[in-house]
């Protein structure tokens, strides 16, 4: 049995967790980087009378035949691709590499721990704010626009204020190539009177909801791992509390979900057909729980690094095994 996990090579402690955990079990687990993709690893795709995949890395070889179960997490197309390539060809060429990736990634007959096209959808956070307050979870009240006259009536509606969200995963990168993440952030009075690039990007706007705890609630399968953190601890977190991330990773503690609103997360899950999602959850201080989002291919591995009895990448594990959640 063979779990082929779908991710890209400066992916975090996530990837070598649960392929401990599938090899812990007598499986193998091979690790395609599609940031290596196509410049140093190969992609064999044989369709007619002959229907084979397979991927070659150095001296690793897999024949798709082989695989039981998939795993698809972080994609990085194309990107050792030179930067010297022309912009258009150098474009081209990634997409193509997109294309067959997730082409080859939708016609595998094994068992996936999320569909690629289940993901797609889930991603979509206007739809899971509509369904999670359908499933009668609490949800902030939200607006997406780029009309700075709608920014400015719906702000006056929301008493505590409003913060400012991307929709998309968005960050900007220096001349060093680090990453700058762009966190929730509120929105001041003057930045309501200086709205005017809005006319060249959307934003999403949400009413700045109080906040006792945030909780990260990880499901996998039927199996659920809730968090909580103080994030008012620190200034620099109020907002959003990956802003200090580091300094808050020991600090997440055991949380007991009441068992309505586990039951109501597990609805969302089905709902999207996903067996794996990273939950965020505001607890207000008068005790109500206000869903955000859910991340599909969410991070964990800072709870089980730092919390030994959050058995998530065990739970991974035994689901790409089984095949059952």
């Amino acid at each position: 049995m063979t779990v082929l996990i779908v991710t890209f090579s400066q992916d975090n402690e996530s990837i070598p967790l649960v392929i401990k955990e599938i090899e812990a079990r007598g499986e193998k687990a091979f690790r395609f980087d599609t940031d290596k993709y196509p410049t140093e690893v190969k992609l064999d795709i044989y369709c007619g009378d002959t229907e084979r995949v397979i991927i070659t890395d150095g001296e690793q070889k897999l024949d798709l035949s082989e695989v039981s179960s998939v795993w698809y997490r972080r994609m990085r197309y194309g990107q050792k691709i030179p930067d010297s390539m022309d912009k258009q060809y150098r474009d081209a060429s990634i997409n193509e590499c997109r294309a067959t990736v997730r082409g080859m990634i939708v016609s595998l007959q094994g068992f996936h721990l999320d569909k690629m096209s289940n993901v797609d959808r889930a991603n979509n956070k206007q739809l899971q704010l509509q369904v999670a307050r359908k499933l009668g979870l609490l949800t902030p009240r939200t607006l997406t626009s780029n009309n700075p006259e709608a920014v400015k009536e719906f702000a006056q509606k929301c008493q505590q204020g409003i913060v400012t969200k991307m929709l998309s995963s968005f960050a900007i990168y220096d001349e060093q190539g680090r990453e700058n993440v762009v966190f929730t952030t509120p929105v001041t009075d003057d930045d309501l009177e200086n709205m005017a690039g809005l006319r060249f990007c959307p934003m999403t706007f949400q009413e700045n909801v109080p906040k006792a705890l945030e909780l990260r609630t990880t499901i996998v399968g039927h199996r659920v791992f809730t968090a909580a953190v103080n994030s008012q601890s620190l200034s620099g977190s109020n907002y959003d509390w990956r802003k200090e991330g580091r300094a808050l990773v020991e600090n997440w503690q055991p949380y007991d979900l009441p068992e309505d609103i586990e039951k109501k997360l597990l609805k969302l899950m089905a709902y999207f057909g996903l067996n794996y999602g990273a939950i965020d959850i505001i607890l207000t201080p008068d005790g109500r729980h206000v869903f955000l989002e859910v991340n599909p291919v969410g991070e964990f591995f800072w709870m089980e690094i730092y919390s030994p009895h959050y058995t998530i990448s065990q739970a991974i594990a035994e689901v790409l095994l089984t095949n059952k959640s």
